[in-house]
């Protein structure tokens, strides 16, 4: 016959001295009091489900009394005949708890601090600062997991409201990275800033994202500068859009096309099946001469992060513009920066359409019809590249650019 457990009584556990090693005093039931040498008195339940044995924790004495532990053992014991592991019970409700009271601030700023080591101080600085400006106010102290798409677009209707579209649209990238990070952690079941696609003002862009507007440029370039990820690729988004050639293009650009004394890239053009070549600013000289010792034993000047005998992926550039909050969608694409050209090149730099069209490795033809060779308007086409690349420092230093209209150069 088992021996009978004699039940607790709220002195005996008041009176329990601690000694050199841990030792327990049974209530009954599976239900024991765990006295530390340090003088912790500690609730645990022993019990068995699918025939191993488990402990559960109930909490410490004196805030959780006798009655009291008695009450959870009862209700754990409950769970057991209902087929239901009280430890695991225990977990998913903790889970749903911490849930309900996690808020999307909390969430974002989590986010924001995993991936601050990618991005530059200035790059990181802005992005909370947005977040703070035009999200935290709003929905920052709301559930994250009750957040959904209705919630969101009133927000961003808000921020439309004051004739600011461009934000609107980075604010909806940013929301949409925090649910894809809230997604992967186990903090919601969708990204309801996905159901907002066409939902706000869409920004007017010809073919390919590509912002033309030097205010809203001038951020996305010094975003750009600011990316703080492999040498290989931050060099990469900086040369882009001072060459403005097919991504494709830039990303299989080899040493052996490229002659730094002459300041000359030539290549073949995948798309036409000719040469072209393109004329290197001060500016991409100098972002070619720091990544020469990284890369130079490899053929290519953007070589995989694999292997130095393959280019980079073609969706490096892209994906490493979104990690940085650049929506590749609304704002800018690699090949965008070729529309970015053309545009600013011909109507507030004034130089000729036919410089600008050699330039994009367009067909341009003489009034006879014969194609131009390569070589052509060469010398015009150096300074227009110069001229280029100081028009965008410019822009990036926050100086005040002033659209001079030229007749030719």
């Amino acid at each position: 016959m088992p021996r009978r457990t004699i039940p607790l009584a709220p002195l005996q556990i008041s009176n329990a001295k601690p000694k050199e090693k841990e030792y327990k005093l049974s209530d009954g039931g599976g239900l024991y009091l765990l006295v530390t040498p340090s003088g912790g008195k500690l609730w645990r339940l022993k019990y068995r489900f699918e025939g191993r044995e488990r402990k559960l924790a109930l909490g410490a004495f004196p805030e959780i009394s006798l009655a009291e532990a008695r009450q959870r053992r009862d209700e754990a014991r409950e769970l057991v005949a209902k087929g239901i592991d009280p430890s695991a019970a225990r977990k998913e409700e903790e889970a749903a708890r911490a849930k309900e009271q996690e808020t999307f601030e909390v969430v974002a700023r989590e986010w924001h601090a995993t991936f601050l080591p990618q991005w530059a101080p200035t790059t990181a600085k802005a992005i909370l600062a947005m977040l703070a400006r035009d999200v935290f106010e709003e929905i920052g102290d709301k559930p994250f997991g009750e957040i959904d798409a209705p919630v969101l677009l009133a927000m961003l209707r808000r921020i439309e409201a004051r004739g600011a579209a461009y934000t609107a649209h980075r604010v909806r990238g940013l929301c949409g990275q925090v649910f894809r990070y809230g997604l992967a952690t186990g903090r919601c079941d969708r990204d309801p800033s996905a159901d907002l696609r066409g939902a706000i003002t869409p920004i007017k862009t010809k073919h390919r994202a590509a912002t033309t507007d030097p205010k809203e440029l001038a951020p996305l370039l010094r975003i750009l500068d600011d990316y703080r990820g492999s040498l290989v690729v931050q060099c990469a988004l900086r040369l882009m859009p001072l060459v403005f050639v097919r991504p494709g293009e830039l990303r299989t650009m080899q040493w052996a096309d490229v002659d730094l004394d002459k300041a000359e890239w030539s290549y073949l053009v995948s798309k036409t099946e000719t040469q072209h070549i393109v004329p290197l600013s001060r500016q991409a000289l100098a972002i070619l001469h720091e990544i020469r010792p990284v890369t130079g034993t490899s053929p290519y000047v953007f070589p995989s992060g694999r292997t130095n005998a393959r280019p980079m992926s073609d969706m490096a550039l892209n994906a490493a513009m979104r990690r940085m909050g650049i929506d590749t969608k609304t704002e800018i694409t690699g090949h965008g920066f070729r529309a970015v050209a053309r545009t600013i090149l011909d109507e507030v730099l004034g130089f000729r359409p036919d410089f600008i069209e050699h330039q994009l490795a367009h067909a341009v033809r003489d009034p006879l019809g014969r194609a131009y060779n390569r070589t052509a308007h060469l010398k015009e086409r150096r300074k227009m590249m110069q001229a280029w690349a100081d028009y965008l420092d410019e822009l990036k230093s926050g100086g005040k650019v002033i659209p001079i209209r030229k007749t030719g150069v």
